[in-house]
């Protein structure tokens, strides 16, 4: 399976983006998907997941109420509309799978991502 996102870009502050993550080869469908980023000399972090069936979502604090995570469990691609961005929203932005069909609060950690996609650069700003 292969993931490929797309969607980024440049964007001034309090605008929008969604990106997309295609899953290719042997379906992951029957996992749990997920967002994570990277800013320029930052540790990676979370950002939101997805349960397998779309039904259950998690957000980081600093991107609840502005960001939502939904999926295409048909077409095998997950999405993440992002509003209101800001400059602190900077970072390459990377779809995951996770090994698990549910989610749980355990997912922030990171431990039981199965896939990574090459990421896609968010830029905002000021």
């Amino acid at each position: 399976v292969r993931l490929v996102e797309s969607g980024g870009g440049l964007v001034q502050a309090g605008g929008s983006l969604r990106l997309s993550c295609a899953a290719s080869g042997r379906t992951p469908s029957s996992y749990a998907m997920g967002w994570f980023r990277q800013a320029p000399g930052k540790e990676r972090e979370f950002v939101a997941a997805i349960s397998w069936n779309g039904i259950s979502t998690i957000y980081a604090d600093s991107v609840k109420g502005r960001f939502t995570i939904s999926r295409d469990v048909g077409e095998n691609t997950e999405y993440l509309q992002m509003n209101s961005l800001e400059p602190e929203d900077t970072a390459v932005y990377y779809c995951t799978t996770f090994t698990t069909k549910t989610i749980d609060p355990t997912v922030v950690a990171g431990t039981n991502v199965g896939l990574w996609g090459q990421g896609t650069q968010v830029t905002v700003s000021s």
